[in-house]
């Protein structure tokens, strides 16, 4: 019978090649998963490397996958993943492993700028600035990805990134879609031509775990659907050139 004080705690060990250990935790009231971390480092065992800043939902950061899902571990409460006394924590998924929890984001920064999620300027900072109205279409479709905080939640939720390691993944999508609408960018075809090519938005099988796991409530799949519909009249206009 488990102990209702204590709980069991796998965690992972090394880098690519590395394995479980198991270690036992006081249950504590209100007690998250990143506290459960903080505690293993803290009193039994200082080597254990991880993640994190806020501790309060800000950063994403402290992004880990807990039970096989990719979660903040700052916002997961432990009573809501335990299992019979049992959690399993490991670093997230389709990202390099620095070391037990820590992974490499390089990868997922640099599909952003593979996928031109970035600012093409039409104007220099010495031109006033230009007045843009929040009402408009494009600028609701700004504002829809604008709270993505590049946790890379969605990318280790992406089965088609783990398949497919070119894809751009969603998170990288969702900001070329933002940029794609945003007024003020003179990048348009550039960001096209980024995402329609290989690992482009079309290789979205629309399975929708991005969605699901966004700890803000974005849906990446409706910018790349999005993406799949300018890209596809895009291609059109040029034939008929």
């Amino acid at each position: 019978m488990a102990d209702k004080h204590q709980m069991s705690v796998s965690v992972w060990r090394g880098a690519a090649a590395g394995s479980f250990q198991s270690f036992d935790v006081k249950m504590e009231e209100n007690q998250t998963v990143l506290d459960v971390v903080a505690w293993i480092q803290q009193h039994a065992d200082p080597t254990l490397s991880y993640r994190y800043a806020c501790r309060v939902g800000m950063c994403g950061s402290c992004a880990m996958m807990v039970n096989g899902t990719p979660r903040w571990t700052c916002r997961t409460h432990v009573k809501k993943v335990l299992v019979d006394g049992h959690m399993e924590i490991a670093p997230l998924r389709n990202l390099p492993v620095i070391k037990d929890l820590a992974t490499d984001m390089d990868p997922f920064f640099d599909k952003w700028v593979a996928a031109e999620g970035l600012h093409h300027p039409t104007q220099t900072r010495h031109d006033p600035i230009e007045a843009i109205d929040p009402a408009s279409a494009g600028r609701v479709e700004v504002n829809a990805g604008i709270e993505c905080i590049n946790c890379s939640v969605c990318y280790a939720a992406c089965d088609t990134v783990a398949g497919n390691p070119d894809y751009l993944g969603p998170a990288a999508l969702q900001r070329a879609w933002s940029v794609y609408n945003d007024s003020k960018d003179a990048g348009k075809q550039a960001i096209l031509d980024a995402v329609s090519g290989v690992g482009g938005c079309h290789n979205c099988h629309s399975q929708g775990s991005c969605a699901v796991h966004c700890p803000n409530e974005l849906n990446p799949m409706n910018a790349i659907a999005g993406l799949k519909r300018e890209t596809a009249r895009n291609f059109f206009r040029r034939r008929a050139r």
